[in-house]
């Protein structure tokens, strides 16, 4: 059974902000010669590899909401400075879900799937909207 990940995605404000920039990452790689892949380097490797790579993804939390996921592709070893990291190879695509509140906490977290928020499904009218009025909406409970 696949599990995820949960992490804090500091920087951006917002979920367009995020998905702009990984956009001009891969373009900037394309450009380059580089292999076009989206990475995210962690300190720590997950010990429940397995389970995360049999179908999980990476769910982002910003500025307190948990937005999108992505689903994980890989886990690549690295060292930067001398010490051990973890890349973690994303899936470029973006999929949006119900937002949901979550408070802040360092790294990344494990996240059952049943804990995992739904996603808006396309053309579904929810996906149209601006994304602070679907944070006002799951703040009513209304989504």
């Amino acid at each position: 059974m696949a599990i995820h990940l949960i992490k804090l995605s500091v920087g951006p404000e917002t979920l367009s902000d995020l998905t702009s920039w990984q956009t001009q990452r891969l373009k900037d790689m394309q450009r380059c010669g580089k292999k076009p892949e989206l990475m995210h380097v962690t300190r720590h490797t997950p010990k429940r590899a397995e389970e995360l790579l049999s179908g999980g993804s990476i769910y982002w939390v910003i500025k307190g909401w948990i937005c999108a996921r992505q689903k994980l592709l890989e886990f690549r070893p690295l060292v930067e400075g001398g010490v051990a990291h973890c890349g973690i190879i994303l899936e470029p695509e973006m999929i949006r879900v119900i937002p949901r509140a979550h408070r802040p906490f360092q790294g990344w977290r494990y996240l059952d799937p049943k804990a995992a928020p739904s996603d808006i499904a396309k053309n579904s009218g929810i996906d149209d909207m601006p994304e602070d009025m679907r944070r006002e909406l799951a703040e009513l409970g209304l989504l």
